[in-house]
């Protein structure tokens, strides 16, 4: 299945972007017949056929520690996993930028990318000097990652390779539900992480864009089983259903509320569900029983910006009180954190809470040192996990928004 033509056995950085197009061409028309087995292959020809020598991708596993191999049948002996942190190939998808090893044999690091969602990594072979040979792992790394999302639609291959143990019933219900990690413009970012990964279940995040209008929505289900994951995913059912009518927060907010009480009673659920307009900065948000919000600004946290009435939790039978709506105004580069309870909950062994301080500061200072708000919650998870001794007794989430108008 590998892709010859053009370009074949050229010298590095000759040929010009025709072979480069036509290259990409082939592998884009071969790509609609090819099962999620055969990608490797597909992939190893081009990058043969671009002069830039054996290839391998290399995804992310779900809890962004280690860059696990495509399973690739013709390889005898695959190369093991990388970590996220301490190798170039790390490097390179913690930083979204290209890394390379000067050879012969030169190895090229190129970030797999969707959107701005880090997908993994690709290992192309890099010439001295690599010019234009870089341009063309940067475009084949591009392709490759909507082949990659794409099919990962069907077939369990990819699904398979990013987790490194099974999952229980009720995580595999919610990891059906949410949407990718991370999601952006040029004005908005948001990016969320869920753990524990494999044993979530009340725990729930969604964030969406429709035209300037940015949406997101966290909650967390009371309970630690399969009607905690129930609940959460029903809640993100009716949170878009009703949305995609036209519905108000407010009337999302009821939704859930009715819906959790007919068909999942005594379950109670916490939520905060907003829409941030983009193009003015105007958040409004309902808050119903869910720790307040942080709003970070100029590196610190402004005390108390986001603290409203709140709302009871979502579930409770008979109660009809109207969900009040809450509108402040950002500023230009302010971020928006919200997290559940499992986060400050967390307790190490001798009982120290991780706390609400401790979560400010680790979020306030990766984001003083420029790190994107993938790379800052990725540290800041692990950084709760390792609190816990990777044992978390609850479920965490966190969510931060950033609103960059100006970018």
């Amino acid at each position: 299945m590998g892709v010859g033509g053009p370009g074949a056995g050229e010298a590095p950085g000759s040929g010009g972007d025709a072979v480069l197009g036509a290259v990409l061409a082939r592998v884009l028309e071969s790509s609609h017949r090819i099962s999620p087995r055969e990608l490797p292959d597909l992939v190893g020809g081009a990058a043969r056929a671009l002069g830039l020598g054996a290839a391998q991708v290399y995804l992310t596993d779900l809890q962004q520690r280690v860059l696990v191999p495509l399973p690739d049948p013709e390889l005898r002996e695959p190369p093991g996993a990388l970590d996220v942190d301490g190798t170039l190939a790390g490097r390179a998808y913690r930083t979204g930028r290209t890394e390379t090893v000067v050879g012969p044999p030169g190895v090229g690091w190129v970030p797999l990318v969707d959107g701005i969602e880090r997908v993994g990594v690709l290992r192309v072979g890099v010439h001295v000097p690599p010019g234009r040979l870089l341009e063309r792992a940067r475009a084949l790394a591009s392709l490759v990652t909507l082949l990659v999302v794409s099919k990962s639609a069907f077939g369990d291959v990819f699904v398979r390779t990013v987790r490194t143990r099974p999952m229980s019933l009720q995580s595999e219900l919610l990891w059906a539900f949410v949407p990718p990690r991370t999601i952006g413009t040029r004005a908005v970012t948001s990016s969320a992480v869920l753990e524990p990964a494999y044993e979530v279940a009340g725990d729930a995040f969604d964030h969406s864009l429709a035209g300037d209008v940015f949406h997101l929505t966290v909650v967390d289900a009371m309970g630690h089983d399969l009607a905690s994951g129930g609940a959460s995913a029903v809640a993100l059912a009716a949170c878009r259903s009703t949305r995609r009518a036209d519905g108000t927060l407010a009337d999302i907010a009821e939704a859930i509320d009715t819906t959790l009480t007919r068909w999942i009673p005594d379950r109670l659920l916490t939520a905060v569900i907003a829409d941030l307009d983009t193009a003015t900065g105007y958040l409004s948000w309902v808050n119903c029983g869910h720790p307040t919000p942080l709003l970070i600004r100029g590196g610190r946290v402004v005390p108390r910006a986001l603290e409203r009435h709140v709302h009871p939790p979502l579930g409770i039978d008979g109660h009809h009180r109207p969900v009040p709506v809450h509108q402040a105004r950002l500023q230009p580069g302010d971020r928006i954190l919200v997290h559940t309870d499992g986060v400050t909950e967390a307790r190490s062994a001798d009982g120290d809470l991780f706390g609400e301080q401790r979560l400010i500061d680790t979020v306030v200072r990766a984001t003083a040192t420029g790190q994107p708000a993938p790379e800052a919650l990725r540290r800041l998870m692990h950084g709760v996990l390792a609190h816990r001794d990777h044992d978390l007794r609850d479920d965490a989430t966190v969510m931060l928004v950033e609103w960059h108008p100006d970018r």
